[in-house]
């Protein structure tokens, strides 16, 4: 399994990669119906901004590290290690809490939009928002794994994803 890791890392990337070309390829449409031809496109807007929005999500599940995301760790850095593990801990149950909680609520929603279609495209609004489902999943996952190791004593408290010195 850890010789597929980079693999899949690098497969994720790639649709990283695909989701801002498809909005870059969309925005350039769009300026030169609007301001070269005279002919807004609707579709263009929407385009960017079901891209955009699956571009963010999609990035934050599968390709930042964690050390990639903004954090406020005044207090954690500035406590001993055993403070910093209980942090980690509270932390990790914290998120998890709020996702596995809010989960049930958000499918329930997700799956309602399939009723509604986007406006110009005409795609079913659930497939325009189910790539939350899938972050919250994956955040779900990456905390409950954090935890697991937070507790085990697997992760030096201080530095997300670093293995301790044995």
């Amino acid at each position: 399994m850890p010789r597929a890791l980079p693999w899949l890392q690098r497969r994720a990337d790639d649709v990283a990669v695909l989701l801002l070309g498809a909005m870059f390829a969309s925005f350039i449409v769009q300026i030169v119906s609007r301001y070269v031809l005279n002919q807004p496109m609707g579709w263009t807007l929407e385009m960017c901004l079901t891209t955009w929005l699956w571009t963010v999500f999609w990035a934050s599940s599968f390709c930042l590290k964690h050390d990639d995301h903004i954090r406020f760790d005044m207090l954690y850095n500035a406590v001993g290690r055993g403070t910093r593990r209980v942090f980690a801990a509270i932390g990790a149950v914290c998120v998890l809490a709020a996702m596995v909680v809010s989960l049930p609520g958000t499918w329930d929603f997700v799956s309602f939009l399939t009723i509604k279609r986007s406006a110009t495209l005409r795609i079913p609004l659930a497939y325009v928002f189910s790539i939350y489902l899938l972050f919250m999943v994956a955040t779900i996952a990456w905390f409950g794994h954090r935890l697991w190791r937070v507790l085990r004593h697997d992760e030096e408290p201080g530095r997300p994803g670093a293995e301790t010195p044995r």
